[in-house]
């Protein structure tokens, strides 16, 4: 369970790095080029802790996954980028992709032989 928890503030913080990205604007904003910094840091800090109890592929999947869907509707709710079927079912393909990683395997702890 402290995995996904640790998953869950990583995605919520690249999130938060990522629209902090936007909005510095190549860097010459001082405060959000602190917010990517920030956000990133903690992102990857809590990725690496999720990894003593989620298995790689699993973790990165649907940190990747969630991360990019969430971003994709910040974009369309917050800067009214283009959103269309076409975007809907990438999103779709997106998270039933993690939601297949997810059910085909029965997570393993870090270090669990398979022999």
């Amino acid at each position: 369970m402290k995995g996904y928890i640790a998953l869950g503030v990583s995605i919520i913080s690249e999130i938060f790095g990522t629209t902090m990205l936007k909005l510095s604007e190549g860097f010459t904003n001082l405060y959000p080029s602190f917010g990517v910094i920030l956000g990133f840091g903690l992102a990857f800090y809590c990725l690496s802790l999720c990894l003593k109890t989620i298995p790689l592929s699993l973790a990165y999947a649907i940190w990747s996954g969630i991360g990019t869907a969430l971003t994709a509707l910040i974009g369309v709710l917050l800067w009214n980028e283009h959103f269309n079927l076409i975007t809907l079912g990438g999103l779709v393909l997106i998270i039933g992709g993690v939601v297949l990683l997810n059910g085909s395997h029965t997570p393993k702890q870090v270090g669990e032989s398979s022999i």
